[in-house]
């Protein structure tokens, strides 16, 4: 057996998280419409399954998407522009950064601003503790 190197496991991950943040854009920049599996499929460059399977996992954890069956149906997504304020501690913005600088913030906007708030609260509140 060949033993796993330390960052085998993240490597399978990755376009994972890459194809699932697609779907959530593509589907906020189309809602209130619905996507179908296949053109999403499509879009993503995988089997309608996988879409279907991506899907899932998102309404698993709890993200506003939304199946509707038959003629004209596919995905749809709560597409609010802003939300609301999210009090996170410290540990929970430090796990955020975490995430995403293993994932690689660098590859699409939304992810490069989400770091640079977290990293930009992170420090006003180290800041604040340092009295500065």
């Amino acid at each position: 057996m060949t033993p796993r190197r330390p960052g085998a496991q993240l490597h399978q991950v990755v376009p994972l998280v890459e194809r699932q943040h697609a779907l959530i854009e593509h589907l906020r920049a189309r809602a209130p419409r619905t996507t179908s599996a296949r053109a999403l499929a499509e879009r993503l460059g995988v089997s309608t399954r996988t879409v279907e399977r991506d899907a899932a996992r998102l309404r698993e954890a709890g993200l506003p998407v939304t199946v509707r069956t038959g003629p004209g149906g596919g995905y749809t997504i709560d597409a609010r522009t802003v939300l609301p304020p999210i009090d996170l501690s410290p540990g929970e913005a430090s796990a955020l950064v975490a995430a995403l600088v293993a994932v690689g913030p660098f590859s699409c906007a939304t992810a490069q601003s989400a770091l640079h708030k977290l990293l930009a609260a992170l420090g006003t509140e180290d800041r604040k503790r340092n009295g500065r």
